[in-house]
């Protein structure tokens, strides 16, 4: 069903809080949807609006770095009729538009001086009959208040009012709660949608292959002056660096007066112009780039893997581009200079360790965020189960939640670690969906386990898995064919088949593993349906194998002596809807096992095992999965364990 979206955003000093919710307003126009996007800033000439209505405001500005003083269009302070007026055009957008989704972007978490047109807003659209989904969006990192009281007064308007919250970011590589304190009560309104790619809808320009690399260096700053302690420092920079042919990007917003200023001081191997549309093909050839740290340009670094320098912007107690900054410097993708320390020599310094070095390797980062947040607001609207829609949270499971963290605090108490691990099985070939799995691998920190299918796995499968160092292969039964019996439970190596043939299938099916997978092999055996016949131990023993693993809790550490590492949780609904199981039961589950690890009830030794079919999986079993890892990975009491040490016996507390 195709809905209409109001998304209302004012950007008051660049332009890349408009840029990132221009990018969402297309994505959803391209789905189909209606799109009216509400803008209170100043007109920025390179956002494009394809397929999408743009109900512009009377625009403001902020002064410099001041946002508690707004000017109009004119430069003059914004007077009470303009900010009424800009109430009563939103009021009236919802009044007569009538839309199924309004979005509010950073507000209440941030805009605090426009909190009387945000509120005159969502008074609108809960008059509405029926009130429209209301949603808050906000990007990776934020901006705390100082004072106790407002980060209270935004997550009270967020709990009265609000249907969820759309977090732009990826969870497992930069959390929220990292810059924001996510209390309980906020964190069931959380939506990861993954880092919106402005230009995902653009033509790609290859970062290798097709586009050569230049030899330029590509200096950019957004579309305001807030860059030009970047700018003049580059000029200075490039004098050191003649060698280099440097272009400066000016943004649309800066005065000509500063323009000129900066094309008369620019030696001969720096070119000054004004910001171009085509800025992801330049920095997908630059030789370096050198910008500030914003979301935008950030998220063209990751898709292009340009050599970085970045040099954030901190003005006006600003800290959100230095925290993305010092991220992405410790993943080792880029160089930092702080804005305080900023200098010619120190930023030709910088630019020289970048060019020294290759072009980063691919950053686990989930870039879909345009496509996640399209099916999110989606599902939402469809009001459906949490197996149905991902991100939407039951009070029971949100308890199961709630229980589950506090048995892992309990654990954690205690000085005692779980191990994890993660087995997935039935690969055969690459797919898209083998990639998700190995990206949220990389990205949770969680190895996993692939139970590959001898008889049809093969080269591609092969050279896939061996550029994904978190991976292993396990020993998938042979050709993963049902040998039991109609009318009994599906096995290939179970007890009605002979046991010479069912050995020479084991023995040929580690030859064949070892063949094709080489050293990504781990020699466990992971029986199709999870079902083997017990007297088979020894055989495997005799063929070569290092261990089995199964489903469920097992009741001693081996089988006839080979070691034994079952798997525990499996979030599909098998024998229903073959979507995702009943979260909370899962949950809970989950919650009882580790009780019992920590009150010794269970072997405290077995780790708890996830199994997932990444073939099968639908958006509700993914979003789970994400959830679970990242929850798991992310407290004291977990240590992820992979199959090499599991079966090596490596000690895992």
């Amino acid at each position: 069903m195709k809905r209409h979206v109001l998304i209302a955003v004012t950007h008051l000093l660049g332009a890349g809080h408009l840029t990132r919710m221009a990018a969402l307003a297309r994505g959803l126009a391209r789905a189909g949807h209606r799109v009216t996007l509400a803008s209170g800033g100043m007109p920025a000439p390179l956002v494009r609006l394809d397929g999408v209505t743009l109900l512009q405001l009377p625009p403001l500005r902020s002064h410099g770095v001041d946002f508690r003083t707004l000017l109009d269009a004119n430069g003059n302070k914004a007077s009470p009729a303009l900010m009424q007026e800009r109430a009563e055009r939103l009021a009236k957008a919802v009044t007569e538009g009538q839309p199924d989704v309004v979005i509010t972007e950073l507000f209440p978490f941030g805009r605090r001086m426009l909190a009387a047109e945000f509120i005159r807003l969502i008074q609108a659209a809960r008059a509405l009959k029926p009130a429209p989904l209301l949603l808050a969006s906000v990007r990776d990192v934020l901006v705390a208040p100082a004072r106790a009281e407002r980060i209270a007064e935004a997550e009270a308007r967020l709990l009265a009012a609000y249907n969820g919250v759309l977090v732009h970011g990826d969870e497992a590589v930069l959390p929220l709660s990292a810059s924001w304190p996510v209390s309980h009560n906020l964190r069931p309104l959380l939506h990861y949608t993954g880092y919106v790619d402005e230009g995902a809808d653009r033509p790609q320009a290859p970062a290798t292959g097709a586009l050569p690399e230049g030899d330029f260096i590509l200096v950019s700053g957004g579309a305001s002056a807030a860059a030009m302690p970047l700018y003049r420092a580059t000029i200075a920079a490039a004098g050191l660096l003649p060698e280099h042919p440097f272009r400066l990007l000016i943004g649309q917003s800066v005065a000509p007066a500063l323009f000129d200023e900066l094309a008369m001081a620019a030696p001969a191997n720096c070119t000054i112009e004004r910001a171009r549309p085509d800025f992801r093909t330049l920095l997908a050839r630059c030789a370096a780039s050198v910008s500030l740290a914003g979301y935008n340009t950030v998220t063209d670094l990751i898709r292009t893997r340009a050599r970085a320098v970045l040099v954030p912007f901190e003005e006006g107690n600003e800290t959100e581009q230095r925290q993305r900054a010092e991220h992405l410097a410790a993943s080792g993708i880029a160089e930092l200079v702080p804005q305080m320390a900023l200098s010619g020599e120190r930023l030709a310094e910088a630019i020289a360790r970048a060019l020294s070095r290759p072009r980063p390797e691919a950053l686990a980062v989930a870039l879909d965020g345009v496509e996640r947040t399209t099916t999110i607001i989606e599902r939402l609207c469809a009001g459906g189960s949490p197996a149905a829609a991902p991100g939407i949270v039951s009070r029971d499971e949100n308890r199961a939640w709630a229980e589950l963290d506090e048995a892992l605090d309990v654990l954690a108490r205690t000085g005692w670690r779980v191990g994890l691990w993660w087995r997935d099985d039935d690969a055969v070939q690459p797919s898209q969906a083998l990639d998700r799995l190995l990206v949220l691998s990389a990205r949770t920190g969680v190895p996993v386990a692939i139970a590959a299918i001898p008889s049809q796995a093969g080269h591609d499968l092969a050279v896939r898995l061996a550029a994904a160092p978190q991976a292993s292969v396990l020993v998938h039964g042979f050709a993963h064919a049902n040998h039991a019996p109609a009318g009994e439970k599906k096995a290939e190596f179970g007890p009605h088949r002979d046991r010479a043939e069912m050995e020479r299938e084991l023995r040929s099916s580690l030859a064949m593993a070892r063949a094709v997978f080489g050293e990504k092999l781990v020699p466990v055996f992971v029986p199709p349906w999870n079902r083997c016949a017990p007297a088979l131990a020894p055989a495997l023993a005799r063929a070569g194998y290092a261990g089995l693993s199964l489903f469920g809790d097992r009741t001693a550490p081996d089988m006839a002596g080979l070691p034994l590492v079952n798997t525990h949780l499996d979030p599909i609904d098998w024998h229903g809807s073959r979507s995702l199981a009943e979260p909370a039961r899962l949950l809970a589950g989950l919650a009882e096992a580790i009780r019992r690890r920590a009150g010794g009830i269970a072997d405290a030794d077995e780790p708890i095992g996830l199994l997932t079919h990444h073939l099968v999986h639908d958006e509700a079993v993914w979003a789970f999965c994400e959830r679970l890892l990242t929850n798991l990975r992310n407290s004291s009491a977990v240590e992820p364990v992979s199959a090499l040490a599991l079966f090596g016996h490596t000690p895992r507390r």
